[in-house]
């Protein structure tokens, strides 16, 4: 599957704000918590629990919310299939970073080790 220009559009000026909710709902469904919802995004991103509530605030766009991010170095080893896409194969950066997110998201809901989802050695 290949993700085309009106997706990547359509993904960057969604708020981070508007999927936030669906992220804490998922994991609290499966039995993890906010705290380690956040734990993961402050992984990725970078940004602690009060930068991650004021992003909310703010409404701001995934486009935003990733420009501003400070990426783990270790977010390439981020693989596999989210949505019906490889991550490893996305060629939209944006794209490919909001991938991560959920994919990260779906690790935790499926109850992995926080040292796995974190790809610590």
């Amino acid at each position: 599957m290949q993700v085309t220009a009106a997706q990547n559009d359509r993904i960057a000026k969604m708020t981070f704000a508007s999927v936030y909710p669906h992220y804490v709902a998922k994991v609290e469904k499966k039995g993890s918590t906010k705290a380690e919802l956040n734990e993961v995004i402050t992984w990725l991103t970078g940004f602690d629990e009060a930068k991650i509530q004021a992003l909310i605030l703010e409404k701001v766009s995934f486009e935003t919310f990733f420009n501003n991010a400070q990426l783990n170095p270790n977010a390439h080893l981020i693989k596999g299939v989210i949505c019906g896409y490889r991550i490893e194969e996305i060629d939209f950066p944006l794209v490919r970073q909001v991938r991560y997110l959920d994919k990260l998201v779906d690790e935790l809901a499926k109850g992995k080790k926080m040292e796995t989802i974190l790809r610590t050695p």
